[in-house]
């Protein structure tokens, strides 16, 4: 007999201290919980799980230490776990209800709850959680029928009651969602509801394209190819994945390729791949407006007016008030002798900016161009170009000054003596050293008394005699 008992004696000791130890764990996870010490109360809860695997409380509450470090899936197989080893485990059914309606899984959290009131009837928050997750089923089916009937705005109503008041990490909802404000070009409203998506499940493909779509429309290039090479991982074989992938690194080769050239003052090259660049995506409007003002520099270093102008227009109605698009058009209308506008360019970037001198100075010679621009154009009248030598000047003065004599022209006297004086006005300046330097440099001259008389006397003398019905004897010796 006592052969007999000794052995059971010491199983019933061993199944004593087994006990109290694993009750040890437990209270050593609750105390880790209560300093905020998570990962230690996990291990807590893991030892005391070891020692009696049995027992359901252990699985609940390494489920709830789990929660908090957000591993949804590793917390699930526990309360799993919990409502096998114990069948009438209210508080499990209860937790892993409440866990499947946040992620979505709306049908079987229905029946975690029902089960909940078939073990006890009447649970209040068995009663209020199954409401509430009919209430977050209907809502996403309406946000679904809003879709298919083309009214986005009622959908995302709906959608947003689901996300926000039931089910935070809805997968389904999340995605919905991020497709409606993908269309929308709201790429920074994508990046978040997907993010929401990946931390429950992280390998979700369309996800993963959609996000990184959104992040490549916002200029992160680097960020959306790691998203799309993360799916190609999962599929190396996913057609929009690899597209997708390679749009955005040829645009990065097409877009380095243009600066480079734009650095090296090979801006016709620049001008090609700046070009190039835009047709791999026109609609990357953040990029697009880089890629706009590289024109517009690189037309201006060629000295391309009209060109740099219809460029830098369109990068200042995408990034309306750019400090650098207003300097950049400024120089193209000064190209294009368009000095008002030049000056209405400047006068906007220097309010932008007032302490900047090089703006103000920049301003006071657009000013002066513009002044310049609305006296008479003496080289014009002469019809020569501003770089003109002395001689040619006297010589292009001679000529008009015969073509247009009054005496030369009976039948149109009157205008022919408007352009003879003006020719003479012309010379009187630019056949004078000093008056020309002025003239040039855009200086206010004197105004001059009398007529102008130009190498032939009077504004009828020299060899051409006097006034009317005399006749008229040339001699340039």
């Amino acid at each position: 007999m006592a052969v007999i008992l000794l052995p059971l004696l010491l199983l019933v000791r061993a199944w004593q201290v087994s006990c109290i130890d694993a009750g040890s764990f437990l209270q050593a996870g609750d105390s880790a919980i209560a300093r905020g010490e998570w990962t230690a109360a996990i291990q807590h809860y893991s030892a005391f799980i070891d020692a009696d695997p049995n027992t359901a409380l252990g699985y609940t509450k390494r489920a709830a230490a789990l929660l908090h470090q957000r591993k949804n899936g590793d917390a699930l197989k526990d309360l799993d776990k919990a409502v096998t080893v114990d069948t009438s485990f209210v508080q499990g059914f209860l937790h892993r209800g409440k866990l499947l309606r946040q992620v979505g899984r709306f049908d079987e959290a229905i029946r975690d709850f029902t089960q909940v009131l078939s073990l006890r009837p009447g649970h209040k928050g068995a009663s209020q959680a199954l409401s509430e997750t009919d209430e977050a089923q209907k809502s996403l089916g309406y946000a679904a029928i809003f879709l298919d009937r083309g009214d986005a705005e009622s959908a995302l109503g709906h959608l947003d009651r689901v996300t926000l008041e039931y089910a935070p990490e809805c997968v389904e909802a999340l995605m919905m969602k991020s497709r409606i404000l993908y269309d929308r070009r709201d790429f920074d409203g994508v990046v978040t509801e997907i993010g929401k998506v990946l931390k429950v499940e992280e390998n979700h493909l369309e996800a993963l394209l959609l996000r990184g779509r959104g992040y490549f429309y916002l200029g992160d290039h680097d960020l959306a190819i790691r998203h799309f090479q993360r799916g190609l991982r999962s599929d190396p074989e996913h057609s929009e994945l690899k597209k997708e992938y390679r749009k955005a690194k040829l645009l990065d080769k097409r877009t380095k390729a243009a600066e480079e050239a734009f650095a090296a003052n090979k801006f016709r090259v620049a001008i090609e791949e700046y070009q190039s660049a835009i047709e791999v995506d026109s609609n990357h409007t953040l990029h697009v407006k880089k890629l706009r003002l590289g024109l517009c520099k690189s037309f201006v270093k060629l000295s391309k007016g009209q060109d740099a102008l219809r460029e830098c227009g369109a990068f200042l109605e995408m990034e309306e008030g750019s400090l650098e698009g207003l300097l950049q058009r400024a120089e193209a209308r000064l190209l294009v002798e368009d000095f008002d506008g030049a000056v209405a360019d400047y006068k906007a970037a220097v309010q932008k900016n007032p302490q900047d001198h090089g703006l103000r100075q920049a301003l006071m010679n657009a000013e002066q161009k513009l002044k310049i621009s609305k006296r008479k154009d003496y080289y014009k009248i002469l019809g020569l170009s501003k770089i003109a030598s002395a001689v040619d000047i006297k010589k292009a003065y001679k000529r008009l000054a015969i073509q247009y004599h009054p005496d030369k022209n009976p039948g149109q006297q009157e205008e022919a003596s408007r352009k003879f004086q003006e020719v003479a006005e012309a010379y009187e300046v630019l056949g004078d050293e000093e008056k020309k330097g002025r003239y040039d440099r855009g200086e206010d001259l004197e105004p001059q008394q009398g007529h102008p008389g130009g190498p032939f006397g009077g504004p009828f003398g020299g060899p051409f005699g006097g006034g009317g019905g005399q006749q008229f004897h040339f001699q340039w010796g």
